[in-house]
């Protein structure tokens, strides 16, 4: 059974397959090969809540450190957020998670199986 990997912030992207890049402050586990199931959420669960599926399972297709601010326009483009620039993006990441733009992130791109 595949981990859940949550996609609360970008729900209906993974949902019209337009995302094929995540960037995450963990996840330093998954090599590429390694199938996961996008969920809505999967933490924070209310007792007996289950995670709500968003379509098919995905498979992890490259790995790699770098930081926040190493994201270009293709990048963003991939992330689901076509209309951004890399400084906006950039900007949003540190407001939601009170870091740095030089912070290390977990670059995953992923195909939808």
């Amino acid at each position: 059974m595949p981990r859940n990997m949550s996609f609360a912030m970008t729900t209906q992207q993974v949902a019209n397959q337009t995302k094929t890049v995540t960037r995450r402050f963990g996840w330093w586990f998954l090599n590429p090969g390694d199938v996961v199931q996008p969920v809505e959420k999967a933490m924070g669960l209310k007792k007996g809540e289950k995670a709500r599926k968003i379509g098919g399972q995905i498979r992890i297709v490259s790995i790699r450190r770098e930081p926040l601010s190493a994201i270009d326009k293709a990048d963003c483009i991939r992330e689901g957020f076509p209309d951004y620039e890399p400084k906006d993006f950039t900007a949003m990441l540190q407001r939601r998670y009170n870091c740095g733009a030089h912070d290390e992130v977990n670059r995953i791109e992923f195909e939808y199986l």
